[in-house]
């Protein structure tokens, strides 16, 4: 079993950054692909981007692509999107998200994962 927790959430103007954290216990992250979705208010989740387990490959969704990057440090047990040129769309919660060790391949849907994290509010001011 894999327990997520995300922070770095909160308040920021358009056109500013964050940094979101993913931090995992319960075991080790090395051996899970992760990926971040979001989701605003009567919209449903979608994929913002993934990362396989050793890092080395990373995907992401059309609306953040050139803006976010996602990473991984294994030995921290934690994945970070960095999101730069926010803009208020991208307000929504932010959730990060594990597939189970034996699921290697990267996935851009929500029943793809396994393990879920209680999501982080992000808030973009015009």
């Amino acid at each position: 079993q894999v327990q997520l927790v995300e922070s770095g959430g909160g308040l920021v103007q358009a056109g500013g950054s964050l940094r979101l954290s993913c931090a995992a216990s319960g075991r080790t992250l090395g051996t899970n692909v992760m990926g971040w979705f979001r989701q605003a208010p009567e919209k449903e989740r979608e994929f913002v981007a993934a990362i396989t387990r050793g890092g080395g490959t990373t995907y992401y969704g059309d609306s953040v692509k050139g803006r976010f990057t996602i990473s991984r440090d294994n030995s921290k047990n934690t994945v970070y999107p960095q999101m730069n040129s926010l803009k208020p769309e991208d307000t929504a919660v932010y959730y990060c998200a594990a597939r189970k060790e034996t699921r290697t391949a990267l996935s851009t849907s929500p029943p793809g994962y396994d393990y879920w994290g209680q999501g982080t509010q992000v808030t973009v001011s015009s």
